[in-house]
């Protein structure tokens, strides 16, 4: 999935883009992507429209149209948005497509091959009613103001591991799970340390690596993996994964230390990369059934008599 920095790539190119030129077609041909709504609403919401101006918040897109409405856009596992000339084909599993006048004519297009991902044309002032999860989303954390009292404070007031509490879009909106194993890494903070019981200067450094890591990762444009799916507006990857220190490098030699190993952990069933080295565990975690960790170190045998 999109997270922050990929979502973020995408809202610079929509605003280089679109912005100031009217839509002079709409075309919806996936009933999936406009489910919340219907293809009949977003062809009146956006039909005859100009944009004027595009925002990100976490990992949802927002467009603001000259006729007060806004549209919601969110990509979720497998979402593209890609701006292509008027006649270009359009690929397999493109769901809705909106003409832009303007010479040349352009078109932007909304591909989703698992159809998870959404368009909605909504009301602003409805938000909260229509599009709830939006209206509930936590401190951007490079949207907003995210100095270090506010991550200290989100730390204070609750006793969670650390790696659920990053991808808990209610707390900080954006980050997902390739950026909560790279920010953990460079942190030094273990996944599976309790939020409250950080000390001081583990938060510090917690959250200078929450803005080093998105920013680095935005100016390298996202992560694409090897699935592809993520490109920008124009179909170009992202450069970030290059710079990956753990993620997707479980059994692989630590590039930070040079002495650990990058183990996977796995829990309620999301992966985590860590390097045991770098990130100590500084308890004795109370892990449940389903977790475990895949480790290359042998498991020693039971003693005489057990």
């Amino acid at each position: 999935m999109p997270e922050l920095p990929e979502v973020e790539t995408v809202r610079r190119g929509l605003v280089d883009t679109i912005v100031g030129r009217r839509i002079d077609g709409v075309a919806v041909t996936g009933m999936r992507t406009v489910r919340r709504t219907s293809a009949e609403a977003v062809y009146d919401g956006l039909m005859g429209t100009t944009p004027v101006a595009v925002r990100r918040r976490g990992k949802y897109l927002t467009v603001e149209l000259d006729s007060g409405y806004h549209v919601m856009i969110h990509l979720r596992m497998s979402g593209q948005l890609l701006w292509v000339p008027a006649d270009a084909d359009e690929p397999v599993h493109t769901h809705v497509a909106v003409t832009f006048g303007g010479k040349p004519a352009r078109r932007l297009l909304f591909v989703d091959p698992r159809t998870f991902g959404e368009v909605v044309v909504y009301d602003p002032a409805d938000v909260a009613a229509e599009i709830p999860e939006l209206h509930r989303l936590g401190v951007d954390p490079i949207a907003d103001v995210f100095d270090r009292p506010v991550l200290a404070a989100i730390l204070r007031h609750r006793s969670r591991r650390m790696k659920p509490l990053l991808l808990d879009q209610h707390l900080i909106a954006g980050i997902g799970n390739i950026y909560a194993d790279e920010i953990l890494h460079r942190a030094g903070v273990h996944p599976e340390a309790i939020s409250s019981r950080l000390s001081p200067s583990s938060v510090t450094r917690l959250h200078e690596a929450i803005g080093t890591i998105l920013a680095t990762a935005v100016e390298h444009r996202g992560s694409t993996l090897a699935d592809a799916r993520y490109v920008d507006l124009f179909g170009a990857p992202g450069a970030y994964r290059e710079r990956h220190r753990v993620y997707g490098r479980a059994g692989e030699r630590c590039l930070t230390c040079g002495r650990g190993v990058i183990r996977r952990l796995t829990e309620t069933g999301r992966a985590t990369a860590y390097c045991p080295v770098c990130q100590r565990r500084p308890f004795k975690p109370q892990r449940s059934r389903a977790a475990r960790v895949e480790s290359r170190e042998p498991t020693p045998p039971p003693t005489r008599g057990a």
